[in-house]
């Protein structure tokens, strides 16, 4: 699995042009990618704060939905309206969510160039903290 939130700061006017192209991959995220679990945009407490949360069968399946067409796109508008992005891989407490730990793999053999330099770029961070309760909870 791999889950993260993505803290997302928008130019000052440009939010109806971010939230255009947030519904537009939305939408072909959900349409397109199979490995995809929950993929959502969220409005934050202050003007121009958004967040991203996203959860995906695996590592792999990230980065099928970082390198797809429709997440590449130039013309979206989604990348000239951010000023900032920040990504919090997450881990999900054992018996208080549905999902399963993030964990970091090997792009697969069919990778293409995109997921690779995202598979460098991008890597899952697995805090030890995590293993260490991991650990703790399957004795």
């Amino acid at each position: 699995m791999a889950t993260l939130l993505v803290h997302i700061r928008v130019k000052p006017g440009s939010e109806a042009r971010f939230e255009a192209a947030a519904r537009g991959l939305y939408q072909a995220t959900h349409a397109n990618e199979t490995k995809m679990r929950h993929y959502e945009y969220w409005r934050g407490r202050e003007p121009g704060q958004y967040y991203a949360f996203l959860s995906f069968d695996d590592y792999n399946g990230f980065l099928e939905h970082q390198s797809s067409e429709h997440h590449e796109n130039p013309d979206s508008g989604l990348g000239e309206s951010m000023a900032e992005l920040d990504h919090e891989w997450l881990d999900p407490v054992g018996g208080a969510s549905p999902l399963v730990p993030t964990n970091m793999q090997e792009p697969g053999a069919d990778a293409n160039d995109s997921a690779r330099r995202y598979h460098e770029t991008m890597p899952a961070e697995v805090q030890e903290w995590w293993q260490a309760l991991r650990d703790a909870a399957t004795g």
